[in-house]
């Protein structure tokens, strides 16, 4: 009886969802600490979802103002500077030109300065500028270690070439001290002992952070598990006991990983920092780990309206399928009924409904994955394109083959068929293959392909409804009355059990042969499936029969005809088991 579709029970169409347990709340928000901190306080933050949803605006021009030198006035963010580094600090910024880049000039600057540093002969008080064209140079005794020239000057906002030399010389001289002052032995030794009371520390920490986390746990759970019951909504379960505490202990676990990623944190940051060599990892050491992440941040803010558009895509998707999903699944139960429409075609056509509907979305949804407009994303789906088109030709002949036999009936689940020389039940139709039971209890899988270009023979489709017709051939010589012959074959398909009364057996002359002439005999049954007991059976009561009436089922071959002929008296014709009939046919009078 058809039925509306909405009288489904609402748990099917909006399943309940499990809820999220403990730990994912907890991650959620330390990444919600590290997006603060990576993209900086919170109104910096609404300035970039505002500035991302504007239209950026090209740079304001500035107009080239003449300089005594005939040098052009360049926007300072659109010169590169390098650092130059010791031991952690930056101690300035430079910048290069197309001969000489900033990063080739840092590196040059820096290797002078620390071999002045590592020279201890050598006094910063040897340290002096020298003015020549154009350039200031500083001079650590006769040895070069950097020029400034007006080109800096401007770069640090219009300070004097000569000023800036100065402040340059003098941040030199003071990096020097402090990289000779940390390189001495007793400093190196005083910062191994804060390194080792620093070991200790850590250890004793992590021990009894895991110490006071296992207490606990052997403290709560014989206390609270046995409480914890399930969450319901009247009858239907929400989240179960077992999902409760499960959730409980994992936040438990997630603080306490947090609080040892903490202290190592900590120990390897002051450890670091302890010595000139590692100075500059143990300051970086935080920028090192949020690098990553705040690429990320960035480029999830940035690409923001398009992950909405994809979970408002997905999210519709989601519930058109479950729609779907709900009228196919009424009609292959018969609730609601279509015409024309058989019921076995249900699951397949929603196949072919959800493939279309995922199709779409990806088509739509494409543009609008970060990244899509990459030269690597793009060469990545050209690949997967050209490996799918190489490798999925019988892939897709298969598909659309399992396809073809569904909307064709040719058979159905527990059919018993025959592909080519294959007999067996069908146990399993796929949309590649299909699974095959042989007689031998064998499984068999042949490829939906090779299904549909042979020939299927189905013993189960007319066996339902009109019976099917087994049969079998006996050669009995010429002196064998053919009206015996019937009824001898009758009355072994009547001994034979199983096989139906009605319709009745009946019999066929297919040749008069050399030696012999051929009988067939055809009777009716509903169980394909013991097909092979009814032939076995029927052929034992063929040989019983016929050895009663003492009639000879075979007829060997001879060289010569013997001497008398071999012919049928007419007064034998109805040799029992025959029958005179009632009323004689013409053609015996």
């Amino acid at each position: 009886m058809t039925t509306s579709l909405f009288q489904y029970s609402s748990s099917i169409f909006l399943p309940y969802r499990k809820l999220r347990r403990i730990p994912l709340l907890l991650l959620s928000l330390i990444v919600l600490w590290i997006m603060i901190v990576s993209v900086g306080p919170l109104p910096a933050l609404a300035q970039t979802l505002s500035a991302l949803q504007e239209k950026p605006q090209e740079p304001p021009q500035e107009k080239p103002q003449e300089k005594p030198n005939d040098e052009m006035v360049v926007p300072h963010i659109l010169i590169p500077t390098a650092p130059v580094i010791l031991d952690g600090d930056i101690l300035f910024q430079v910048r290069g030109v197309s001969a000489l880049p900033a990063e080739e000039r840092a590196r040059r600057i820096l290797e002078r300065i620390d071999e002045f540093g590592s020279d201890l002969s050598r006094s910063t008080q040897s340290l002096r500028l020298v003015e020549e064209k154009g350039v200031t140079m500083i001079f650590a005794g006769d040895q070069p270690l950097m020029g400034v020239t007006n080109a800096d000057g401007r770069l640090e906002g219009g300070v004097e070439r000569e000023v800036l030399a100065r402040i340059y010389l003098k941040r030199i001289a003071e990096a020097v001290e402090t990289h000779r002052e940390k390189r001495k032995p007793i400093n190196i030794l005083i910062h191994i002992a804060f390194s080792l009371l620093a070991t200790a520390i850590l250890g004793s920490a992590w021990w009894g952070t895991r110490w006071i986390f296992d207490k606990l746990d052997t403290i709560i759970e014989p206390r609270y598990k046995e409480r914890v019951k399930d969450l319901k909504v009247q009858k239907v379960i929400i989240l179960q006991a077992h999902q409760m505490w499960a959730g409980l202990r994992g936040g438990i676990h997630g603080i306490k990983t947090f609080l040892l990623f903490l202290l190592l944190y900590a120990y390897l940051n002051f450890v670091f920092r302890q010595f000139p060599w590692t100075a500059h990892i143990g300051k970086q050491l935080f920028n090192i780990l949020l690098d990553p992440i705040r690429v990320i941040v960035r480029g999830f803010l940035s690409s923001f309206p398009s992950l909405v558009f994809l979970v408002i895509l997905i999210i519709l998707l989601r519930y058109l399928l479950k729609f779907g999903k709900l009228i196919f699944a009424n009609l292959s139960i018969g609730k609601v009924t279509w015409p024309g429409f058989d019921r076995e075609w249900a699951w397949p056509t929603y196949r072919i409904f959800r493939t279309l509907v995922i199709a779409f979305g990806i088509v739509v949804g494409y543009p609008y994955i970060p990244g899509s407009t990459s030269e690597a994303f793009k060469g990545i789906t050209i690949f997967l394109g050209v490996l799918l088109s190489l490798g999925s030709s019988s892939i897709i002949g298969n598909i659309l083959a399992g396809y073809t036999l569904v909307y064709r009936r040719a058979f159905q689940e527990g059919d018993r068929i025959k592909v080519n020389e294959i007999l067996g039940d069908v146990i399993e139709r796929r949309i590649l293959t299909t699974r095959l039971r042989s007689l031998k209890n064998e499984e068999i899988i042949v490829p939906n392909s090779e299904i549909l270009n042979s020939h299927v023979t189905n013993y189960s489709a007319a066996a339902r409804e009109k019976g099917l017709i087994l049969h079998t051939t006996v050669g009995i010589g010429y002196e064998t009355p053919w009206r015996q012959v019937e009824a001898m074959l009758i009355e072994a398909a009547d001994r034979t059990s199983g096989l139906l009364k009605d319709p009745r057996p009946f019999v066929l002359q297919l040749a008069l042969g050399d030696f012999c002439v051929t009988y067939e005999l055809n009777v009716y049954c509903d169980r394909p499936y013991y097909m092979m007991d009814l032939y076995t059976g029927l052929n034992q009561n063929i040989l019983d029969v016929f050895n009663e009436h003492r009639v000879q089922v075979m007829t060997p071959a001879y060289m010569a005809d013997p001497p008398q002929p071999k012919i049928v008296p007419k007064d034998q014709w109805f040799t029992p088991p025959a029958k005179l009939p009632e009323k004689p046919r013409t053609s015996e009078t």
